[in-house]
């Protein structure tokens, strides 16, 4: 008898001693290339393809009817605001674990993998909000926006001043390192967006340093405009979505 498909997805590798911060691995069994071709694809296009380990094997193993579809649906972007964490996707059932920000992505992100899928599916969601230092920053931050000059990585004095807060909140999380990530609207290339959200993502490690936050406490990455947080159809989306974000990493 073929035993029922087992997937695993690690979205984050950094509290196992064996893997590489950063690292995404995808380990299971799939029972043929083309299955296992299409999940890898999706999940380097998703995260980049340094950052994937591929520990998948090819078994015997049955497949629910349209696996591989309900597979292409669930590796979304919204997997990208989870950290420490994993999905799961044993036969029809699915699990998902990790650290969010706040309840309303623990919610979100459970609903929109209920609802991608079909009713023979089992969502169990071990979700659960990130720890106080990561609220700290949130709260420090409170929805305002980084501000730079039109196109470039230069901050304005409004987003120094803001900056100026980060930095004292910074030095309460001790033990720690912190991810900067700038973020762009749809506006222009995508290349370009990514090279200027990696810009003012290290624009900003360099102002928090003249704040005496060490430059080794933080990390920088760019996402352009791969993970908006409002409709980019509006200038009021798009401003939203021209944004730095502070990700406590453990």
């Amino acid at each position: 008898m073929r035993r029922q498909i087992t997937m695993l997805l690690l979205l984050t590798a950094a509290w196992a001693s064996a893997q590489t911060p950063g690292q995404i691995v995808v380990t299971g069994a799939v029972p043929d290339e083309a299955s296992k071709a299409a999940l890898l694809t999706q999940v380097r296009a998703l995260y980049g393809m340094d950052r994937v380990v591929d520990q998948v094997t090819i078994s015997q193993v049955s497949l629910p009817p349209n696996w591989n579809g309900y597979v292409q649906k669930l590796i979304s972007p919204n997997l990208k605001l989870i950290s420490k964490g994993e999905l799961k996707i044993d036969g029809t059932n699915v699990t998902v674990r990790g650290e969010v920000a706040n309840e309303a992505q623990r919610q979100q992100i459970a609903s929109d993998i209920a609802t991608s899928l079909n009713p023979s599916f089992t969502v169990n969601n071990g979700l659960r909000v990130s720890a106080a230092e990561q609220n700290l920053l949130d709260e420090t931050l409170a929805r305002r926006i980084i501000e730079f000059d039109s196109g470039k990585a230069t901050l304005t004095p409004s987003g120094q001043g803001i900056l100026d807060e980060m930095a004292a909140a910074l030095q309460k999380v001790k033990g720690k390192k912190v991810e900067v990530i700038g973020h762009t609207d749809n506006v222009g290339l995508r290349d370009s967006n990514l090279a200027l959200s990696q810009a003012r993502a290290e624009a900003v490690r360099t102002y928090l340093a003249g704040k005496g936050i060490s430059q080794d406490m933080v990390m920088v990455s760019g996402q352009g405009p791969d993970r908006p947080v409002a409709e980019n159809t509006t200038a009021e989306g798009r401003a939203r979505n021209r944004r730095i974000e502070f990700r406590v990493m453990q």
